[in-house]
């Protein structure tokens, strides 16, 4: 048993100068990529009631201006939102036009009160994606937003007997989700699409049933504009590389249950580069065994999957990587094995690594101090068994940002060339690219985080239909 407290890995931007924080290196130095003209004004569709386009402008509007940090002795874990404008920040701005704003009668979406949940949500959609085909047809947008119907019931209430309410409820019917649905359907045009809460731009707007906000509101410009950015194009930070570093990239494999409820599972891989780019690989079906109760690859569908995997990151970035770290969310057989170390063979790269991240481990650990374990605090209980807390507290921060105890991050080494400590350190940066949050507090990293919410984007389409590669249509 070996405990290792791990640096927190910088990030690279504007002109190659690092920082450890994101909202901090932005506003210091600019994104990584300030030197891209084609991202110095982001030209904005938008979809939505007429009030919900008017209030979501004029809170944009308003965000091209700084915002001041909440009020806090925690001077570095509530940053100030610089502005987006062309002069600070993200050196960037949006670009509004008044053909690219395609309204919703409000009368429409109140009527879906009146269906079920389900139709309710399908209606939804029909609405959304009718203004986005228009919208398709629109040269000069780069990124549509889509302000989010106000009182979708997406989920039924629950029946409960009024002369025995002390009696459970039966499980109630599934009913899809708003934004699997229409980010689904959205595959099919040419950019991608942001959906936003109108508690986003509105803080006095609290949907019933729904607990108040808690995220102050520079915090919200800092997330929605990184997304933003990274959407139309940009890149807000990277991961820095050493000349010495081979060139790497993370792939992860995950699986998800297909559209029409089979017992099959479908394997889909996430590709990124020490950039952050990324793309999507949809694999075959996959089978679970009896022996572990996972979902398995067969020998010929795991070359098939990283084969695909390095052609499109190949078509993507123009090269294939010297080395090549897979991230698996079950355990890996050894047709498996055979399968993706042929694949890497047969491409010609030089070093791949295989890890297991088990759905959960029986360890924990914990400080005499207040605060929970150090966020990078490594405990390797063997030779390949290790617990990662990528969540915990941070000494730039003073404090642990998170709001609930903090889970570790167990993975096995199953073949690796690099030491436990290097493949850590790896996970604790990909934890960093996520352009969805700006704070250190995630868990998982990049290959794996969003592995359900892309499985439920892909479950809607249909084995014919070609999903669109850019991570940016999945976030």
């Amino acid at each position: 048993m070996k405990l290792t407290v791990l640096d927190e890995p910088s990030l690279e931007f504007g002109g190659g100068a690092p920082h450890i924080d994101p909202r901090h290196g932005i506003t210091d130095y600019g994104p990584a990529d300030a030197t891209n003209t084609a991202v110095r004004a982001i030209r904005v569709g938008i979809i939505g009631t007429p009030a919900s386009i008017h209030g979501l402008r004029c809170w944009l509007d308003t965000c091209r201006q700084p915002i001041a940090a909440k009020s806090s002795r925690l001077g570095r874990l509530f940053v100030p939102f610089p502005g987006f404008d062309t002069s600070a920040g993200f050196r960037s701005t949006l670009v509004w036009d008044t053909r690219l704003e395609r309204p919703i009668r409000d009368r429409d979406l109140q009527q879906l009160a009146d269906l079920t949940p389900q139709d309710a949500v399908q209606a939804a959609v029909e609405m959304y994606a009718s203004e986005l085909d228009v919208l398709d047809e629109e040269p000069g947008c780069d990124v549509v937003l889509i302000a989010r119907p106000e009182h979708l019931p997406e989920r039924p209430a629950l029946q409960v007997d009024p002369e025995a309410p002390w009696k459970k409820a039966p499980p109630t019917e599934p009913v899809e989700d708003f934004r699997a649905l229409l980010k689904a359907r959205a595959m099919r045009y040419s950019r991608p699409i942001q959906i936003i809460r109108r508690s986003t731009w509105d803080p006095n707007f609290t949907p019933p049933g729904d607990k108040p906000r808690l995220q102050d509101e520079a915090t919200r410009a800092w997330n929605l504009h990184t997304a933003l950015y990274y959407k139309a194009g940009g890149v807000p930070w990277r991961l820095p590389r050493q000349s010495t570093d081979l060139d790497s990239c993370y792939v992860g494999v995950t699986f998800y249950r297909s559209g029409d409820s089979a017992t099959l599972e479908t394997s889909v891989a996430q590709v990124f580069n020490q950039r952050g780019d990324g793309v999507i690989v949809r694999g075959a079906a996959a089978k679970v065994s009896h022996h572990d109760r996972q979902p398995h690859l067969s020998q010929a569908d795991a070359h098939a999957l990283l084969k695909d995997a390095l052609s499109r990151y190949r078509k993507e970035h123009r090269h294939l990587p010297a080395r090549v770290v897979l991230h698996k969310t079950s355990s890996y057989t050894s047709e498996e094995t055979d399968g993706f170390r042929t694949a890497a063979d047969g491409a010609d790269i030089d070093a791949i690594e295989l890890l297991w991240f088990p759905a959960q481990e029986p360890v924990r650990m914990f400080r005499s101090a207040e605060h929970p374990p150090l966020r990078g605090t490594l405990l390797s209980l063997g030779a390949r068994q290790h617990v990662l807390y990528t969540r915990g507290s941070v000494p730039f921060y003073g404090t642990y940002p998170g709001m609930y105890i903090p889970t570790p991050l167990p993975f096995r080494m199953v073949e690796t060339e690099s030491s436990p400590e290097q493949l850590a350190e790896e996970l604790l940066a990909l934890t960093k690219m996520n352009w969805n949050q700006t704070q250190l507090d995630g868990r998982l990293p990049i290959t794996l985080r969003t592995a359900d919410r892309v499985g439920q984007i892909l479950r809607h389409l249909s084995p014919q239909d070609r999903p669109q590669g850019r991570y940016a249509f999945y976030m």
